[in-house]
C-alpha cells in the first residue's frame, strides 16, 4: 500500500509521455484523444518533457517525437526477454510440427509485448518483430490473456482501452457483453483475432488463434497460431492444431512457472 497519494501531475507526463511513443507522429490533439488530458495541460508536460530529453518537437510540423532517451527507460525490463528465451525452442517446435507461426506476448496494459515470434522461420513469414505492441482487444493474444488473466489487469485494460476510439475497443463500453466473450473464450479454452483487426492489418488474408500461458491457474502470457485463410478454414485449426499449440502452452507455462521460483 503506497504512503502518499500519487502525484497526478507526473502522473499526467508519463501518460503524455506514453502517448508520444505510440503515436507514430504525436500532436497535442492526438495525444489528447488517445489520453484524455486537456490541451493546455499536454503542451506544459510536453515541454518539461523536451526540457527533460525525452520528446522533440518536429522542426516542420506540430507534432513531437520520443528520443533515444526514453529508452533509458526500458533498460531494466527484461521479462519479456527472459520468456523470449524460455519461449523460442517450444515455438520453434511448434512451427516445425504444424507449419505455421506464432507469437508469444505478455500483457502490458493497452497492449501485448510480443516477446518472440517464429514468423520469420519456415515457409510462411508475417511481417511482426520482437517487441511489437498487439493491441489487447483486437488480438488473439490479448483476448485469450484477458479471459484467463487476474482481475487487477483486466480492469487496468478494460479503462485504458476505454480511452480508444478503434473499434475494437468497444467491448471497454459493454462490460456484460464483454464478460460474456470472456467467458465463451474459456469455456473453449481459446480466443479469435478480431475481424477488423484481420481487415485493416492483414487485408482479412490471415487470422489467428490464442491460448493462454498459464501459471497457477491464472494467463501469465499468451501463445497464438498464425494461418491464412484461403490455405486452411478456422474449423481446420481448431480440430488438428489447437491440441498442439495447448501443448506448447502448457510447456511453457511450467518453464515460466520454473523461472518465478528460481527467482
Amino acid at each position: 500500500m503506497p504512503s502518499y497519494e500519487p502525484v497526478t501531475a507526473l502522473m499526467r507526463g508519463l501518460e503524455v509521455l506514453r502517448a508520444v511513443n505510440r503515436l507514430p507522429a504525436a500532436g497535442v490533439k492526438d495525444i489528447h484523444r488517445l489520453t484524455g488530458i486537456n490541451q493546455p495541460t499536454i503542451v506544459r508536460m510536453l515541454e518539461t518533457l523536451m526540457h527533460a530529453g525525452f520528446v522533440i518537437r518536429h522542426p516542420q510540423q506540430p507534432v513531437y517525437l520520443p528520443t533515444g532517451k526514453t529508452l533509458e527507460l526500458s533498460s531494466g525490463y527484461v521479462l519479456h526477454r527472459e520468456i523470449g528465451i524460455l519461449a523460442t525452442p517450444v515455438m520453434t517446435r511448434l512451427r516445425g510440427l504444424v507449419g505455421w507461426p506464432s507469437d508469444v506476448a505478455i500483457f502490458d496494459g493497452d497492449a501485448m509485448v510480443v516477446a518472440h515470434t517464429s514468423r520469420g522461420e519456415g515457409r510462411f513469414i508475417f511481417d511482426r518483430r520482437t517487441g511489437f505492441r498487439a493491441p489487447v482487444f483486437a488480438t488473439s493474444l490479448g483476448r485469450a490473456y484477458l479471459a484467463f488473466c487476474g482481475e487487477a489487469d483486466r480492469e487496468r485494460a478494460f479503462s485504458l482501452a476505454a480511452r480508444s476510439p478503434e473499434p475494437w475497443n468497444t467491448l471497454a463500453h459493454r462490460p456484460a457483453e464483454a464478460a460474456a466473450a470472456f467467458a465463451a473464450i474459456r469455456a473453449t479454452g481459446y480466443a479469435v483475432m478480431d475481424e477488423a483487426y484481420s481487415d485493416r492489418e492483414y487485408g482479412g488474408q490471415a487470422s489467428a488463434v490464442a491460448v493462454p500461458v498459464l501459471v497457477g491457474g491464472l494467463a501469465a502470457a499468451s501463445l497464438n497460431l498464425m494461418y491464412l485463410r484461403e490455405t486452411i478454414e478456422r474449423a481446420a485449426v481448431v480440430d488438428r492444431l489447437l491440441p498442439l499449440l495447448r501443448e506448447a502452452a502448457s510447456e511453457l507455462g511450467a518453464a515460466v512457472e520454473g523461472l518465478g521460483r528460481s527467482a
